[in-house]
């Protein structure tokens, strides 16, 4: 047995993983091998992060051939070829004009980057006044503090509350679990438009001229797979762009084919001024992510430091690692797998026998209040004992994984989320091995 006394996991209780360690030592395609030599179904992408399955050959080719040639340069002041054509490829994925990328190494940093983009773009437009934040409730935009005051998952704020930004608002959430509980492969339509309070409230208690941007996940992941009302980012958008409001994607889940196109915004027919990426930019072997903005933005800080001298940087922001040459390579190695084996279109396909077999094998289970499936992911949502909130889905995650399938436990939802390369046999055995542990719990 691994000794695991030294190791301090992330969003773990770390008390019970050192009770009952769950390592793994090998993947391949859709299994883990575990450090006692079971094997368990990756029914979540490895955190959605592994779109086209495990030890794919040809990204694992790309990087030890980028080792041999460039391990590492410098990202200030210079850069390296890989950085230069990965970021013109995800440009040509980006919807509309999104065709400027700055790299990080995380969806945290991402939101970060984004956020002080757009600080930056309004002081180079004269409205440095533009500092207000607006998030929404139960969104996750990562860890950093940037991330963390525009995020709305309690859990992830309660400790931290005297460090947050101070100018940050909150949208009311996108579910109602009375009359949307349960949709499969659709926007709900809701009779009341919640984006009123947007512009009846927010706005005009924060002021308009001082709100720099909003910014929203396409579909809320983190806190277990909630689809925005049809029109809501439609209208959202239209909101934004009445009142000279920047408005930010955080697509760090959606991107890259989660939803069966490239990117949320592609799915639903709406371009951000902004657009966040990591997880499957790289299907997950090496940490990568960043921002992808509307050239407008770009031209704007560039136009402010026309009469700059040249030595004089535009925006002070970046990471050590913001385009490494060997994430990059994983990185294009990755699009050109997702390229030439169409795997958005398999998501999308695998997506509605994901969506069909959860509504069908879960509806009805003790326990089970909601049922909230869309592109390939859905959420199964657990009512809990009083007092004990998230425990059922806890303990249906425990008893899933020594069943020999990885799903994710997020507050009372359970989720599935698996690589676009998932069978119909992998999906039956994830979703039936869900429902009997469901059926299990008590």
């Amino acid at each position: 047995m691994l000794n695991t006394d030294a190791h301090w996991l992330p969003f773990t209780p770390n008390r019970s993983f050192h009770q009952d360690p769950r390592i793994f030592v090998a993947a391949e395609g859709m299994h883990f091998t575990t450090h006692d030599g079971r094997q368990v179904l990756d029914g979540i992408s490895s955190l959605w992060c592994v779109g086209a399955g495990h030890k794919r050959r040809e990204i694992n080719e790309a990087i030890k051939q980028q080792l041999d040639t460039l391990d590492y340069s410098t990202a200030f002041s210079a850069s390296n070829d890989k950085a230069a054509e990965t970021a013109q490829r995800i440009a040509e994925l980006a919807p509309g004009d999104l065709n400027k990328v700055l790299f990080c190494t995380s969806g945290s940093e991402a939101v970060d980057t984004a956020m002080k983009l757009a600080l930056a773009h309004h002081r180079a437009r004269g409205e440095g006044h533009r500092n207000v934040f607006i998030g929404r409730e139960r969104g996750y935009h990562g860890v950093g503090f940037g991330g963390m005051s525009v995020g709305g998952i309690p859990g992830n704020r309660k400790v931290f509350g005297t460090a947050m930004l101070p100018r940050v608002d909150h949208l009311r959430f996108i579910h109602d679990p009375l009359n949307h509980a349960y949709y499969n492969g659709v926007e709900p339509v809701w009779q009341e438009d919640l984006l009123l309070e947007l512009e009846n409230r927010i706005i005009p208690l924060h002021d308009a001229s001082n709100i720099a941007a909003v910014i929203v996940e396409p579909v809320a992941g983190s806190a277990g797979w909630y689809v925005p009302p049809q029109g809501y980012l439609k209208r959202l958008r239209e909101i934004c762009d009445k009142h000279n409001i920047l408005l930010i994607f955080d697509e760090v889940i959606t991107g890259f084919g989660r939803l069966g196109v490239p990117f949320g915004a592609d799915y639903f027919g709406v371009v951000p001024d902004m657009l966040t990426f990591a997880k499957c930019v790289t299907n997950g072997v090496i940490p990568m992510g960043g921002v992808i903005c509307r050239s407008a933005l770009y031209e704007n800080l560039m136009l402010a430091h026309a009469n700059s001298p040249a030595h004089a940087i535009e925006f002070a922001h970046g990471y050590t690692y913001s385009g490494h040459p060997v994430a990059c390579a994983a990185a294009i190695a990755t699009l050109n797998v997702y390229r030439d084996e169409q795997l958005f279109a398999r998501a999308a396909e695998m997506g509605k026998m994901l969506g069909d077999a959860m509504h069908s094998a879960l509806t009805g289970l003790p326990h089970v209040s909601s049922i909230r499936t869309l592109g390939l992911a859905g959420a199964v949502e657990l009512a809990s004992p009083v007092g004990q909130a998230g425990k059922r889905a806890y303990d249906v995650f425990i008893d899933c994984f020594h069943r020999g399938v990885m799903v994710r436990n997020a507050g009372d939802n359970v989720v599935l989320a698996p690589a676009y390369v998932v069978t119909k046999a992998q999906i039956e055995r994830m979703v039936g091995t869900l429902a009997e542990a469901i059926r299990r719990v008590r």
